[in-house]
């Protein structure tokens, strides 16, 4: 079996990458946000009124 090579990143890659996840994560958990809000105003103010 070859051995792989493998291509190390360097400081200033990982740095980039770190900083792409966050802002993935970010831009992520908005989205979530809007949709949840987006569900609660289509459902109206009937949501909370119904019977138990």
């Amino acid at each position: 079996m070859m051995d792989k090579e493998f291509v190390k990143p360097t400081e200033a890659q990982l740095k980039a990458r770190r900083k792409r996840s966050i802002a993935l994560a970010i831009a992520l958990a908005v989205f979530v946000v809007i949709v949840y809000i987006g569900s609660l105003a289509k459902l109206g103010p009937g949501l909370f009124e119904r019977a138990m």
